[in-house]
């Protein structure tokens, strides 16, 4: 027994190639996409609040000593605390800056459940292309039976792709819409984290930036 034996380009073809049709016929072009772009995400580590929190904590130490304007010339790689700390800066309550990051947290996370149904999608059709070839396989093995070759071809066709079908599922397709999960439910759950301590900066910025400013009346003395 060789490793050749299980490969096969005709079965190979109807099962990949169909799944792929399978998968752009159900999903959307956008969230095909993301979901291909999401398996560059698969090797890093998971996401944590850590870093963010000990940068909410500096730039709350600089709004502290210089006030809120001290914190639009800060660097601020993460997009949803950037925006959060502009609407600092610009004079936003706590409460309208703690919904935006919730917003935010929440069409990120329906960003990556769109990309973990895409691979799940193509788990679902993976097998089905896998029937499609055997059933291709099939016919072909029953029109040439006067070929004893042809025969064994065609039988190798509607058992491999069976075969790659179910691999397909369950050791790509499965697993990466798990691991695409898991991960998207994390990064969720540690975003929800900076939400306090950002509203926290922003109530106590607000008052700061929006306070009017006090004039003292002028006494006339009438003689």
């Amino acid at each position: 027994m060789t490793p050749g034996m299980f490969l096969d380009p005709y079965a190979a073809v109807i099962v990949i190639g169909g799944t792929a049709v399978a998968a752009m016929l159900r999903t959307r072009a956008d969230d095909l996409g993301r979901a291909l772009r999401a398996l560059a995400t698969l090797p890093r580590r998971r996401f944590s609040a850590d870093p963010l929190l000990e940068q909410i904590a500096s730039l709350s130490r600089i709004a502290q000593r210089h006030g809120a304007v001290a914190l639009d010339r800060s660097v601020i790689a993460d997009a949803d605390l950037a925006t959060a700390i502009t609407m600092i800066v610009d004079g936003e309550g706590a409460e309208a800056v703690a919904e935006e990051l919730r917003r935010r947290r929440r069409a990120r996370a329906e960003r990556h459940a769109a990309a973990a149904d895409a691979w799940s999608a193509m788990a679902e059709a993976a097998p089905a292309m896998g029937m499609v070839g055997t059933l291709v396989g099939l016919v072909a093995m029953f029109t040439q039976m006067s070929d004893p070759r042809a025969i064994g071809q065609a039988m190798a066709v509607a058992l491999l792709a069976t075969l790659y079908g179910a691999l397909l599922a369950n050791l790509v397709a499965l697993p990466i819409a798990a691991r695409l999960r898991a991960a998207g439910r994390i990064e969720a759950s540690e975003r929800a984290r900076i939400e306090t301590p950002v509203a926290e900066l922003a109530a106590r910025e607000a008052p700061r930036a929006c306070r009017p400013v006090s004039f003292s009346p002028v006494r006339e003395d009438v003689a």
